[in-house]
């Protein structure tokens, strides 16, 4: 499983030029899963997510999470982080897992980061044409990758 973490002043997925869902300052995170992915990947990268000090303190060092600054967060499925591109210029997206496999797993990840961070996560819409919208804070991302933990 795959995070992509980005410290957002606001975020917003818009589905069909409806807003589906919103956020203020907090986490916008992207969410790929693998067909290997399961119970272990969810609470690692929910747990090591919500504890994720990227947040200023008073003194402007990056060290407060987004419990600890009442940040919001919202999830989005994105096959697309599961990509290849060792061959060739299209990549690959064989390693992503297929939706019967995928879709449950993301809906798994949100609900132990809601469980985690005792806070709503707000979500997009599995496997819509998804519109998102952010105003990234920094910029802060940071990438996750629950097979190569560094």
């Amino acid at each position: 499983m795959r995070l992509l973490i980005q410290r957002v002043k606001h975020a917003s997925v818009t589905i069909g030029g409806e807003v589906y869902s919103q956020i203020g300052g907090g986490l916008l995170v992207l969410v790929g899963v693998c067909g290997e992915d399961g119970k272990e990947d969810i609470d690692y990268l929910a747990a090591k997510l919500c504890k994720l000090r990227i947040f200023d303190d008073a003194e402007g060092v990056m060290n407060l999470d987004v419990q600890q600054v009442g940040g919001e967060i919202l999830a989005v499925s994105q096959f697309t982080l599961m990509a290849s591109t060792r061959k060739g210029n299209r990549p690959s997206y064989i390693k992503a897992a297929p939706e019967p496999v995928s879709k449950p797993l993301y809906e798994a990840f949100c609900r132990r980061v809601a469980e985690l961070s005792g806070r709503e996560v707000r979500t997009g819409v599995f496997g819509a044409d998804m519109k998102v919208e952010l105003l990234n804070d920094g910029p802060v991302t940071i990438w996750m990758d629950s097979k190569n933990k560094e």
